[in-house]
């Protein structure tokens, strides 16, 4: 009888303790982890959503660039670090939904090994080719492709990066089937488009945009629905006739598994209060967000996304990627 009296008093104490190291958090520097070299959309999200944090809950929030092996080296990393709210991982579509159909030996489950904390953005990606491609639109391209796919080579930011998955969709519609070469982000993946080391990349469209813009690459299909504001002239992947090459990343956070409830609830209430601020909407429109609803940013929200985007493109990818 002692011992169970013992035993639940010490479980009360490691609660209590739980408890209190809950209510003074954040009491020291927390470092976020952004998976891939910086420069690229996932570095810059994440310094967004590390500004946020670190004017909401009055700490400093750093961001360390971990990249490899597709985002997966960083996130292995950050779940494997203590659950005490002091690790923060910036993931995305990538690293928390999607790496398994790469990664058969990952060292972590990206939904088992994480809480969810919220979504930051979502960016639809777009197909950016060389400036000397010989095609203008998604149609001359596709044709262009099945004619020269052993010359083609694709840059992506690592296997299981939300580049490397958007150019495995648009292979998969195409039918074609490139050369594929890695980089440790996107940023390198656009120098080396400049280089003419590479003919075409899908990334999303704050990656591209400033290139874009100068003429320096150009911009193909955006693979979405509806054109993004930030490239107007762009047509759509729908318009233009392939339904199939549809893929807008999201961008989130998450905290390792066993991180104490009040501790995500703060977390998740400061990334809520800083996404409805006005200078961050704009300043993540002017990157060619789409802006996150207020109901589709807490855990709940960000749980169902990985959810539902596990189910629909696990499939696809993993066919795509055994053959």
């Amino acid at each position: 009888m002692a011992k169970h009296l013992i035993a639940a008093a010490a479980l009360l104490m490691v609660a209590g303790m739980k408890g209190a190291g809950a209510q003074g958090y954040p009491a020291r520097t927390v470092t976020i982890i952004v998976p891939f070299a910086a420069g690229g959309p996932a570095d810059i999200t994440g310094r967004i959503v590390a500004d946020i944090f670190s004017r909401h809950l009055n700490q400093k929030f750093v961001v360390e660039n971990v990249g490899g092996a597709g985002g997966t080296t960083g996130a292995l990393r950050a779940a494997r670090a203590p659950a005490d709210g002091y690790t923060i991982l910036s993931g995305h579509l990538g690293t928390n939904a999607l790496a398994a159909a790469f990664y058969p030996n990952l060292g972590y489950d990206p939904q088992k090994d994480f809480e969810p904390i919220g979504l930051s953005a979502e960016y639809p990606e777009v197909l950016v080719v060389r400036k000397d491609f010989p095609a203008n639109n998604l149609k001359e391209f596709v044709a262009y492709a099945k004619s020269n796919t052993s010359k083609l080579n694709v840059g992506h930011a690592g296997l299981g990066s939300v580049s490397y998955i958007g150019c495995l969709l648009l292979n998969v519609a195409t039918g074609i089937k490139p050369t594929m070469v890695p980089f440790t982000g996107t940023a390198p993946v656009l120098n080396a488009m400049l280089a003419g080391e590479i003919d075409y990349e899908c990334d999303p469209v704050l990656g591209t945009l400033g290139q874009v813009r100068a003429g320096s690459v150009r911009a193909l299909a955006v693979a979405a629905r509806k054109r993004s504001p930030m490239l107007p002239d762009v047509p759509a992947s729908h318009e233009q006739g392939l339904p199939q090459f549809d893929i807008a990343p999201f961008y989130a956070v998450f905290v390792p598994s066993g991180t104490p409830q009040p501790i995500i609830e703060k977390l998740a209430e400061a990334l809520n209060k800083g996404l409805s601020e006005e200078a961050v909407q704009k300043r993540l429109a002017d990157l060619g967000a789409d802006i996150v609803e207020p109901g589709r940013r807490g855990p709940k929200a960000l749980a169902d996304l990985v959810k539902s985007e596990s189910a629909r493109l696990l499939p696809i990818l993993k066919e795509a990627a055994e053959k």
